[in-house]
């Protein structure tokens, strides 16, 4: 339930900082300026004017700390409800007292993400834009980033509304003819209906088809570096890095653990996972490396097999190609700056091979321009235009929607127009918890509570 009170909280990152912002919005807000902060010139909080002044004690008047306020008065705010922004110094402590001082006026603490969804609640913004905002938060990369603004932008938005226009016009028709039976349902009303529902239906299709693009433009994608000791994985892992994360040296197994770093490929965030070379081994630390590398490999997106070229095929070479099996493996074959001598024992089911040196760098501009081609479907497009499904939950409501459409062909054809009018209001109530049109409590509760105290 919406209690229209009166919330603040930090929305600054926690710690020291060079400026601290405390966030205040609802119909106290206001008031708890008034309370708590002295402006140096006269006329007191102009609407969306800073103004300089002093935090104080609103007891005792004891100044607490020099800081700018800004008064933004309602519609024209983030939560569009009165919001009271103190910005003081990042100190920890300061931040906190000044945050004190606000709940002591009689105002409570948000809850996380509450300011976002009062936003959502007082329709400033739908639930994908909602989202979006926390996407641009946690963006750890261009492609990221991008797709978050474009989704705050709405533009999935009203792809999404012309879907519901079109189902819509549909249903207006079909509500029509059960509201008055005696008018026949003529074949230019049946050719509409089906039209409609047709646009519809392709809008829809083709939205999940991005699917799987989008969840890589927005997660990243994890890649798992596997090889028998002293094949190049962790000279691999620090070229890509460009730094020197991994030990690397001439004695096998020095890599005990799974080591990841996040690195930026061409805009796609990518997980490296250096893991514990693959071998038959008696060291029981060793061991239990070796099995979280096996544990790993199926849940990796993709695998970099890495392939000593300089030496002869032998059997822990045989041992990686029966852990990686049906992965989405690309075979490395590194150290092609020294004589070649290993040969596979016939084809192999890799998805892309790529031959480098690791010690040089030769090769790695085509490894990584091939673990950007086999992450994703589609090239990241240069410009803000396209429109690609990221999150799990707009997948999984768009799937339902689209089952509800496969079935009304069907359903026109048997003239049942009452199962045609169910199947398109479930479509419209999917395409609506998407939006927020029709989500319920429950998922509101979950989707606010992973975002930040103060957002």
């Amino acid at each position: 339930m919406y209690i229209r009170d009166t919330i603040a909280a930090v929305s600054t990152p926690p710690g020291n900082g060079g400026i601290g912002i405390i966030r205040i919005s609802g119909p106290q807000a206001a008031e708890v300026g008034h309370i708590i902060f002295r402006p140096i010139h006269d006329g007191g909080l102009v609407s969306h004017r800073f103004s300089f002044g002093t935090v104080c004690d609103g007891v005792s008047g004891t100044p607490i700390d020099e800081a700018m306020a800004v008064f933004m008065r309602a519609p024209r705010s983030y939560t569009r409800e009165d919001v009271l922004e103190l910005h003081c110094h990042g100190g920890w402590l300061i931040v906190e007292k000044v945050l004190a001082l606000a709940l002591s006026c009689g105002v409570r603490l948000a809850d996380p993400g509450e300011f976002t969804r009062r936003a959502f609640l007082n329709g400033r913004i739908d639930l994908i834009q909602a989202e979006a905002v926390m996407d641009i938060i946690a963006s750890n990369s261009e492609a990221a980033l991008q797709l978050a603004q474009q989704e705050r932008e709405g533009s999935l938005s009203m792809h999404l509304g012309e879907v519901r226009e079109q189902l819509l016009r549909a249903l207006s028709r079909v509500e029509a003819y059960i509201d008055f039976p005696e008018d026949d349902l003529g074949e230019t009303d049946v050719s509409n209906i089906v039209a409609a529902v047709g646009v519809a239906s392709d809008m829809v299709s083709s939205l999940l088809s991005t699917y799987d693009d989008g969840r890589v433009l927005r997660d990243g994608v994890s890649v798992l570096i596997v090889g028998k000791p002293n094949a190049g994985k962790s000279s691999l892992l620090n070229r890509l890095l460009d730094e020197e994360r991994a030990i690397v040296t001439h004695f096998p197994g020095t890599t005990r653990d799974i080591i990841e770093e996040t690195v930026n490929f061409g805009g796609l965030a990518v997980r490296l996972l250096d893991t514990a070379g693959i071998r038959h081994t008696e060291d029981f630390v060793e061991q239990t490396g070796i099995s979280r590398t096996l544990a790993k490999i199926p849940q990796a997106d993709l695998v970099l097999a890495v392939f000593d070229s300089s030496r002869k095929f032998d059997q822990e070479d045989q041992m990686i190609l029966d852990a990686v099996g049906g992965s989405r493996t690309i075979a490395v074959y590194n150290k092609t700056d020294l004589h070649q001598q290993l040969l596979m024992p016939g084809p192999q089911n890799f998805i892309a091979t790529v031959n480098i040196a690791a010690i040089t760098g030769d090769g790695l501009e085509t490894l990584i321009n091939t673990v950007r081609e086999q992450a994703l479907k589609s090239p990241i497009p240069d410009s803000r235009d396209f429109i690609v499904l990221s999150r799990a939950r707009h997948r999984d409501s768009l799937a339902l929607a689209e089952k509800c459409l496969d079935r009304i062909a069907q359903n026109i054809s048997d003239g049942n127009l009452e199962l045609l009018a169910l199947d398109l209001r479930e479509a419209l109530f999917a395409i609506g918890a998407v939006t927020g049109q029709t989500t319920t409590d429950e998922v509101l509760d979950q989707i606010f509570s992973s975002f930040c105290i103060g957002k």
